[in-house]
């Protein structure tokens, strides 16, 4: 989320390069499913890191800058050679990009009647300023990941928030 769209070569002319995209399917590897931050931490602790971000976001969707009710989004970096997933940080983003981002979560909750998923690519389109056919090309290039990278077991690195957690976990209640 929030510019991590196609990479640009050094060169070549706007045209030749990939389309930087604002918003992006970010389809998380099957081995690596429930093993975020968020699982991990106790309620409280969640809820007050996701409290920082919105406040940090000033209370707006970090990519389309909607208003409304937000969800913190764990940002990953994937190291394919290491498999390794690596919390990198967090977003604060509103209901629809993050309907995009988890996109295959998305399919389901459209197929048991809960989300229009006609109104989750149509928003896609217009942050990323794209025709359908981007849409589907990115879908393409996302589902095909995912395939490779759910092949694989993946190691889980949180980061400097791994310290953030044994903290709250080893801390005594008072």
């Amino acid at each position: 989320v929030g510019g991590r769209g196609g990479k640009s070569g050094p060169s070549g002319s706007e045209a030749e390069q990939p389309k930087r995209l604002r918003l992006v399917i970010e389809l998380v590897p099957r081995t690596c499913w429930g093993k975020n931050l968020r699982s991990k931490l106790p309620r409280r602790a969640w809820d007050d890191l996701r409290h920082q971000v919105y406040t940090g976001a000033n209370h707006r969707c970090e990519v389309c800058g909607a208003e409304g009710r937000l969800n913190c989004h764990e940002k990953w970096e994937y190291d394919d050679k290491g498999r390794t997933q690596k919390l990198v940080g967090f977003v604060a983003v509103c209901n629809l990009c993050s309907a995009v981002t988890h996109f295959g979560h998305a399919t389901i909750r459209a197929a048991q009647g809960g989300l229009d998923l006609e109104e989750v690519i149509t928003h896609f389109m217009r942050v990323n300023k794209v025709a359908r056919q981007e849409f589907e090309e990115h879908f393409s290039a996302a589902w095909a990941m995912w395939k490779e990278r759910s092949r694989h077991r993946w190691k889980t690195d949180l980061g400097r928030w791994e310290k953030v957690l044994n903290a709250k976990l080893t801390r005594k209640p008072s």
